[in-house]
């Protein structure tokens, strides 16, 4: 193995924009490389150590994703199950139409959740959510939230297109309804835990411990420092978003990744999914209008599977492996998963609305790492 080209490319990064960038590879519960560019502090005078935290934003969804195939490995949950089976105020839905707000004709199912199939959207804004924070004083539960999406109109019906949405906050939330416990809850007892995992959460732990964190202006492309929390997507105190909603340090996070890439089991035997429940997680999910509208985001050689991306075509998007699987988070982070080689990398940084990361950074990290192989 050579991995000092990822390392010289990890190195460039802040002159690219990124103030600080921190990236390990793992496989078979061992790390193979480890290497970190740049400051956890907004006056540049701290580098960093490697103990930061990070909000994961999206790089959330992997967990909330093991987490209902949990459930489904053990018969509590189906797939093709109705939400509405787990969330009443699913039963009657709607669904925006030419002729207006229309009732829909399909149901909803816990698949179309995990596959963003579901016909949500991704409006953190809102009506229903801002009465509902209004009405609760800001103390809405993750309950209470999915519920009130569902008295808003879909954007098609569901099963028949792709669109990014708030589609895993309710899965968050029929986790709770299935496991009668509250999300964050499931997750420390049923993952976190039995891997050892001791910083990651719905809440800071360690402020102290909190790499800082940037935007991408738009007017300008300039890198500035976000003075106060940005956790838009945590929508009130009580809020346990599944999509994009965990903090988290390099080390927990790999953790995880490290124990799906080695058949679901952690390097002390905790077994978090079966490696039969991993390959159903990567299996694509996408056909004919909903794979046309992911292929809009420009991740080549994928389609979107259960809540994560997969690679389907290695003739698009250079060096990889059929089968990976991963996501990315609003701030830049990044993960891999390959069960074949018991490969899994994650890659963290902490600028939003920053789209290079995502068509220049993500895709020459995964080269470099199977060309360093």
């Amino acid at each position: 193995m050579d991995f000092r080209k990822l390392a010289e490319y990890l190195d460039t990064l802040p002159e690219a924009g990124v103030p600080s960038c921190d990236m390990v590879i793992y496989q078979d519960h061992k790390p193979i490389f480890r290497h970190m560019a740049g400051f956890r502090d907004e006056e540049h005078t701290q580098p960093l150590r490697g103990d930061e935290t990070y909000c994961l934003y999206s790089c959330s969804k992997l967990v909330t994703s093991c987490a209902g195939l949990q459930l489904v490995e053990k018969g509590l949950l189906r797939l093709d199950d109705p939400v509405s089976l787990y969330l009443p105020a699913y039963e009657k839905l709607t669904v925006r139409s030419e002729k207006g707000e229309v009732p829909a004709k399909n149901t909803m199912t816990i698949r179309h959740l995990f596959s963003m199939q579901s016909g949500l959207n991704y409006e953190l804004k809102a009506p229903v959510i801002l009465d509902l924070l209004e009405r609760t004083k800001g103390y809405a539960t993750t309950r209470e939230i999915a519920d009130a999406l569902a008295a808003q109109p879909l954007e098609f019906e569901p099963g028949t297109d792709f669109l990014y949405s708030l589609s895993h906050d309710v899965l968050g939330a029929v986790v709770e309804v299935v496991s009668r416990k509250s999300f964050g809850d499931y997750l420390k007892e049923n993952i976190f835990d039995p891997l050892g995992l001791g910083t990651i959460g719905f809440r800071m732990k360690a402020p102290d411990r909190q790499c800082a964190q940037y935007r991408c202006r738009e007017e300008d492309g300039r890198i500035v420092p976000i003075t106060k929390d940005v956790a838009d997507h945590r929508l009130s105190e009580r809020h346990e978003s599944g999509g994009a909603g965990l903090i988290s340090d390099i080390r927990d996070y790999i953790t995880f990744a490290d124990a799906m890439a080695c058949g679901g089991v952690g390097e002390q035997g905790a077994a978090i999914l079966k490696p039969e429940t991993i390959q159903i997680w990567s299996a694509n999910q996408l056909v004919g209008k909903a794979r046309k509208s992911f292929d809009e985001w420009n991740r080549q050689g994928y389609s979107y599977a259960l809540g994560v991306r997969t690679r389907v075509d290695l003739s698009k998007g250079g060096s990889g492996a059929i089968g990976e699987f991963g996501w990315d988070g609003a701030a830049g982070s990044w993960t891999m998963v390959d069960p074949v080689l018991h490969l899994s990398a994650f890659y963290a940084m902490h600028v939003k609305n920053f789209g290079y990361s995502y068509d220049v950074i993500h895709p020459t990290l995964r080269k470099m790492i199977y060309e360093g192989l």
